[in-house]
């Protein structure tokens, strides 16, 4: 792998980084009622935290992204201005999104970034991805956590991909649970495609 432009650092979707564990063993809302530093999310109650956390891995990419440019903005801050441009859909409870489009729009509108909604990539396309543009928003299982394991289907979850080569690719994601699963986790090209849908965001900063 070669060595990234510029450090780009790291934001776990839970307030709490390590929490990942407890969301699986106790279901999310459960586990992250105990996060002790939910206020730094952005969130006005522990409710608003608890049902928003387990879905904004996205804005925890767009929040890494940001930061890369010195700027800090809150993870459920973020998703409630995305929710503004159609980025999420909330009923009763349940949430709906990232929904790509609307997150292309939103971020062109509120920060000036160009984004593209990309389909049908493969993974072996990533690196000419990341020749034109900064980052790359991808569709992933989330047990990209554990690389060794076969995923039960692809897609679902997002990660950051801050660097990509025929070597391999080094990405951010929200919601690893070690610290080699979280920032700058290292996958073979062939083991990231396992679990790659085929589908993400290219982001210019």
């Amino acid at each position: 792998m070669s060595p990234l432009p510029e450090a780009v650092p790291f934001f776990s979707q839970w307030e709490t980084p390590d929490m990942t564990l407890a969301v699986l063993a106790d279901g999310a809302e459960a586990a992250l009622r105990q996060d002790p530093l939910w206020q730094g999310s952005g969130a006005a109650t522990l409710d608003e935290y608890a049902v928003w956390a387990a879905n904004v891995c996205g804005m925890a990419c767009l929040k890494m992204i940001l930061a890369t440019r010195g700027q800090i903005v809150p993870t459920i801050e973020l998703a409630r201005r995305c929710t503004g441009y159609g980025g999420y859909v909330v009923n009763e409870g349940s949430i709906k999104g990232l929904i790509y489009a609307p997150f292309v729009t939103f971020v062109k509108q509120e920060f000036g970034l160009e984004a593209e909604v990309m389909t049908d990539v493969a993974a072996a396309d990533v690196p000419g991805i990341l020749a034109r543009s900064r980052f790359f928003i991808a569709s992933v299982s989330s047990s990209i956590r554990w690389p060794e394991r076969e995923p039960p289907s692809k897609g679902g979850h997002l990660v950051l991909v801050t660097a990509a080569s025929d070597d391999g690719f080094r990405f951010h994601n929200p919601s690893g649970h070690t610290s080699a699963t979280q920032a700058d986790a290292v996958l073979a090209l062939t083991d990231f495609d396992r679990f790659f849908a085929n589908r993400g965001i290219a982001v210019s900063i």
